[in-house]
């Protein structure tokens, strides 16, 4: 009987401290969708207006609001959504580029998240145990705008916001976007075989190529997967499969694990599940991934997308909360969980030809539609975001079909495929159009993108031409390399990322030789003087259009961990890849002759993205960090004192522009 006692006791006190800790029931009928459409660019937009295209976008903008939208410096995808995320700017986020730098080693990683192996492990024989969990950690800092929401028991579903792997855990629903991996870690590695090795590229990334052979009208590959972590030496897991080929109706049948898929030459898969076991008594780590059939005579070339996570079974974090993945799978289907879907690498290794890479483009887009039109049609209140990707990636990769400056630009191509991009902001507007249907005077609709879109006619090699000015040395002997061949003991800078520029710091790099002090101030006064005065030796146009001090631009207590200076680029001009990755080539300036032909890792005012609403927009010129406050303050919440943005539907917003004007607006 005390016992009894003593659990209802136990019982009771816990039942309190859970509903303690449970958001209060919201009871109100409010309802914000905002729609991200990444990439969307402010002149593309006027410009079709101009020709009476984007019925729904323009509806939108005379019933409320259509404005330029600034970006982040510099506006990168995943700093840009961080500022959207946080209503705050890098300085409070803490996510810089694409590529951030440890700088006791100099060694690069990507910025948004960071596996963490498990910390204690056993050896059995050639197996190696864990006795922890891995995990994933997010590196963005600062709340997310629906944590607030969450607190007060608003409602959010969030699918595929950029910069949230893993996904914070608030809401009703979400599943993370741009910078969730495949099943391999990477960003994609999609898998080719091909029996003729002209079909296998001597220079390419993003990707893995099998020779194989046709023998008896069959053919032998293997699927590879993640590697296996409990053998030494992590191999990668395969599945094997049998293509058999029928050259005279140019179809084939593969067979992998049991199941039979049969396609015509020209024609995808559906989604097929693999299984990846790293030993016969553990479980298997499952993936999905489609075939496409390109050729079956008189070669054979096959094409598989990147092994994406299962949403039935996540083998990584992708949704909160979790099985919410699974739900939406199970109402939809199956769908990609890699957080950038459209496989401009299969386009830019030459892999697609441009119709086969429009058409992947339209088959990602008709799936995320069908997950658009069940969360809209299932919205009853609270917050939707929805993300497109579909514009960004897009307009990198076909850009020089409307652009007859472009060193690749094939006038006789772009007659024969019409402005494809255009196209693909038609297919957005259908999308607004979707969401206009759901609106009543409950709800706040907007539009918005985290930045525009401009050229990528030449690349800058920044290494090269810190080389060449004496602020960074090789190795005696070398006159390129990696950032191995870097002679730290005698280098003041280097570039790392696609903004980046670092002063080699004493006391915070590993081999810095800089004083922090006056030496390294007037060392970034020099090296922003000398860039923006820059010019290209052939026509005198501007490289850099401004070297922003991190000082200048960024407000917050992650200041400290930025690059000492971003470099923004002015129009048509970009780091080179090579630079990025803090190599050295021997060139300062070369043509961008990849289709990767469009960009927008430049100066934030040549590329700004937009926002539209169906409510009017006060601030003459508002910022992404704008957006959190504003759909906290439409839930009747006010912004939690870190966050810098202001509510853009509030007439006194006119009245802020000259308090919080930065330099480079």
């Amino acid at each position: 009987m005390k016992r009894l006692v003593v659990r209802a006791v136990l019982f009771v006190l816990l039942a309190s401290v859970w509903g303690c800790s449970r958001p209060p029931r919201w009871e109100g009928d409010t309802r914000v969708i905002v729609l991200g459409i990444d990439g969307m660019d402010y002149r593309i937009v006027e410009e079709l207006f101009a020709e009476g295209r984007l019925p729904n976008l323009r509806a939108l903008a005379e019933e409320g609001a259509f404005k330029h939208l600034w970006s982040s410096v510099p506006p990168q995808s995943p700093v840009a959504w961080s500022n959207f995320i946080t209503g705050r700017d890098p300085g409070g986020h803490g996510i810089f580029d694409f590529i951030h730098r440890d700088p006791a080693t100099y060694l690069p990683y990507l910025s948004t998240s960071e596996t963490i192996p498990p910390r204690r492990t056993i050896r059995l024989g050639r197996y190696i145990i864990p006795l922890s969990s891995a995990r994933v950690e997010l590196k963005r800092e600062g709340r997310a705008f629906w944590e607030y929401l969450d607190d007060d028991g608003i409602p959010a579903v969030v699918f595929k916001i950029p910069s949230n792997y893993p996904p914070v855990e608030a809401g009703a629903g979400s599943l993370s976007g741009m910078g969730t991996p495949d099943l391999q870690g990477s960003y994609g590695i999609y898998q080719y075989y091909a029996s003729d090795p002209a079909h296998i590229p001597e220079d390419y990334s993003g990707a893995r190529f099998h020779l194989v052979e046709i023998v008896d009208e069959a053919v032998e590959g293997v699927v590879e997967g993640p590697v296996n972590t409990y053998l030494e030496d992590a191999p990668i897991m395969t599945v094997p499969f049998t293509a058999w080929l029928d050259p005279e109706n140019l179809t084939a049948r593969i067979d992998v694990q049991g199941r039979e898929i049969i396609l015509d030459q020209g024609q995808w898969s559906e989604w097929v599940v693999f299984s990846f076991r790293p030993a016969a008594l553990l479980p298997a780590v499952r993936g999905i991934g489609r075939f496409y059939l390109q050729e079956v005579h008189p070669g054979f070339r096959l094409y598989l997308t990147p092994i994406n996570v299962d949403p039935a079974r996540p083998a990584l974090p992708i949704d909160y909360p979790r099985g919410w993945a699974r739900s939406l799978a199970d109402e939809v289907g199956y769908f990609y969980t890699q957080g950038m879907a459209e496989d401009t690498k299969a386009f830019t290794n030459a892999t697609f030809t441009l119709e086969e890479f429009v058409a992947q483009i339209d088959m990602v887009l008709e799936e995320n539609n069908r997950v658009y039109r069940h969360l809209l049609d299932n919205f009853e209140r609270g917050f939707l975001f929805f993300y497109f990707s579909t514009l960004d990636l897009g307009s990198h990769a076909l850009w020089h079909l409307r652009d007859p400056n472009h060193p690749i630009h094939d006038p006789e191509e772009s007659a024969r495929h019409g402005d494809l991009l255009a196209r693909l902001y038609d297919q957005m507007d259908e999308a607004v159009g979707r969401a206009l249907e759901h609106v009543d005077e409950n709800t706040t609709l907007i539009v918005m993108s985290d930045h525009g879109f401009g050229p990528f006619y030449r690349n800058f090699h920044l290494n090269q031409w810190l080389l060449d000015n004496g602020y960074l040395r090789l190795r005696r002997g070398a006159r390129t390399g990696t950032l191995d061949d870097i002679d730290w003991s005698r280098t003041r800078a280097y570039g790392l990322g696609l903004n980046a520029l670092y002063v080699n710091t004493r006391g915070r790099e590993g081999r810095g030789i800089v004083s922090p002090g006056a030496e390294r101030e007037s060392l970034i006064r020099e090296l922003a003087e000398r860039l923006e005065a820059l010019q290209y030796p052939s026509t005198g146009e501007s490289v850099v259009l401004r070297a922003h001090r991190r000082e200048e631009v960024y407000d917050g207590p992650r200041v400290s961990r930025a690059p000492d200076l971003m470099v923004a680029y002015d129009v048509g001009w970009r780091v080179s890849y090579e630079s990025a990755l803090g190599e050295v080539t021997g060139e300062l300036f070369t043509l961008n002759l990849e289709r990767w032909s469009g960009d927008h890792c430049g100066a934030t005012e040549i590329v700004p993205g937009v926002v539209l609403s169906n409510r009017p927009i006060h601030h003459p010129q508002p910022h992404l960090y704008d957006l959190a406050p504003t759909i906290l303050a439409e839930f009747g919440l006010a912004a939690p004192e870190d966050m810098i943005g202001i509510n853009l539907f509030d007439p006194a917003a006119e009245e802020w522009e000259q308090i919080r004007a930065l330099p480079y607006f």
